[in-house]
């Protein structure tokens, strides 16, 4: 047997794309495989795809093709494998493999089947398959941050979703499971966690008979990380039980990111997700008394067949309420195959970005006025990378999550993928900047206010 071929990989997509891309390369890693982040020198490229909404296509397709053109034997895998198998067996000659959201684990054997010549269509229908601690992962996020997922998949059927039909119904992994993967990322020296799924609240549903978030959050409590982190929390599912768990383990910050998506009624029923409808005010008026300190981000959908003037009016008003720390808005995104995409009274494109324009200047200066609340105090920043730019370092407090929210920029000396303490000088709409507070800085600090 000679020289194992190199491979690799190139990650498009969500953060629960980013756990499958980091399991396959661990397990090539594990088999042998040499891996390189160049795709120049690599025998084949693995492209792991998005295929949520029509813009993340176009980028995966543009991806397929440059490496098409650059005559790379390319393994296709993730949601636009299984999405559009044929497709892409046919339209890309260069494609040597299409694996599917749900056999990512075969990748070994799916590299070894191509190597002898065999053009390999590896896709479960109707994915099942969940990877627990036990599977081989190699972390491509800065060295203190971690994503951990606790489930797969999902059973609702939003009428604008294209997910649960592109990796399944939910599976949730065992307290046990996910508690003992969280210990192996705390010996590994992660500082942060975040817990990730298509719908974090109704973790455990399908194996405990009813959501145990609040038990797995007090779970991770007793592991050491100083940060745990959810995303992905419908507000109906935080429960008196999860806030308490909330308030009461230390590690985890009360930051909710809660993908409202809408806030008229009649735009949620649209949306199949009438449960949500009446309750927002109140669950969010709820949330706040029981959790003062909580960071709120949200996303929203504007634009959906059928939102009204008047619809969308609510959402503007919904929002100034309200007063997230973070909004996250896109426009609609019709799919073939889900019920969204033949409504009727679709939104012409110039009107959707009009109104996505609108709400974000609207949350501009709420998001300002958030920040600029923090100037003058001392924070936690978990140190993520040297600024080539202006010699700081740059990093984030609770407040932000990765990707989605700000950054802190930070003037001092500290060590990579450690939280520091930071005194915050100023603020933006998207950003803190602030400098390190050294222990002999600390105390003429606190002297200062104590005096």
């Amino acid at each position: 047997m000679g020289e194992k071929p190199t491979i690799a990989i190139s990650h498009l997509g969500c953060e629960k794309n980013r756990i499958d891309t980091e399991h396959m390369l661990g397990l090539l890693v594990n088999a042998g495989y040499g891996v390189d982040s160049n795709e120049e020198v690599a025998d084949y490229v693995i492209v792991n795809t998005c295929s949520f909404i029509e813009a993340a296509r176009q980028e995966s397709v543009k991806t397929l093709v440059e490496l098409a053109e650059a005559k790379k034997k390319i393994v296709i895998t993730g949601c636009m494998a299984q999405h559009f198998q044929e497709q892409l067996l046919e339209e890309l000659p260069e494609a040597v493999a299409v694996v599917g959201t749900g056999d990512y684990h075969k990748i070994v054997d799916v590299i070894e089947r191509v190597e002898q010549g065999e053009r390999v269509k590896e896709i479960t229908a109707e994915p099942t398959y969940i990877a627990d601690e036990t599977t081989p992962r190699y972390r491509t996020t800065t060295e203190g941050v971690a994503y951990l997922r606790v489930a797969e998949g999902c059973d609702y059927r939003c009428a604008f979703c294209i997910i649960p039909h592109l990796r399944g119904n939910q599976r949730s992994r065992t307290i046990e499971s996910i508690v003992a993967e969280a210990q192996q990322l705390a010996s590994q020296g992660v500082k942060e966690i975040i817990l990730i799924s298509q719908i974090t609240t109704n973790y455990g549903l399908d194996i405990y008979g009813k959501p145990k978030l609040a038990e797995l959050l007090r779970a991770l409590g007793k592991v050491d990380i100083p940060w745990i982190r959810m995303h992905y929390a419908y507000p109906t599912g935080l429960t008196p039980d999860v806030i308490a768990a909330i308030q009461e383990t230390a590690n985890v910050l009360p930051y909710l990111d809660l993908p409202l998506q809408h806030s008229h009624p009649e735009i949620l029923r649209a949306m199949n997700r009438p449960w949500q409808g009446q309750i927002n005010d109140g669950i969010m008026e709820r949330l706040k008394i029981a959790l003062p300190s909580a960071v709120l981000r949200t996303t929203f959908i504007v634009g959906f067949p059928g939102e009204t003037q008047e619809h969308f009016q609510h959402l503007l008003e919904f929002t100034q309420r309200h007063k997230f720390d973070h909004v996250g808005v896109f426009t609609f995104s019709p799919e073939e195959g889900t019920p969204a995409y033949n409504l009727p009274n679709q939104i012409p494109a110039e009107v959707m970005t009009e109104r996505r324009n609108q709400l974000m200047e609207l949350q501009q200066p709420i998001s300002f006025q958030k920040n600029q609340q923090e100037v003058g105090k001392m924070v936690d920043v978990l140190i993520e990378q040297e600024n080539p730019e202006g010699g700081e370092l740059i990093g984030r407090s609770g407040r932000f999550s990765p990707e989605v929210d700000g950054q802190v920029y930070v003037k001092g000396e500290a060590r990579l993928g450690t939280i520091v303490k930071v005194a915050i000088q100023s603020a933006d709409a998207y950003d803190l900047y602030g400098q390190v507070i050294n222990s002999d800085r600390l105390s003429s600090h606190l002297l200062s206010t104590v005096a």
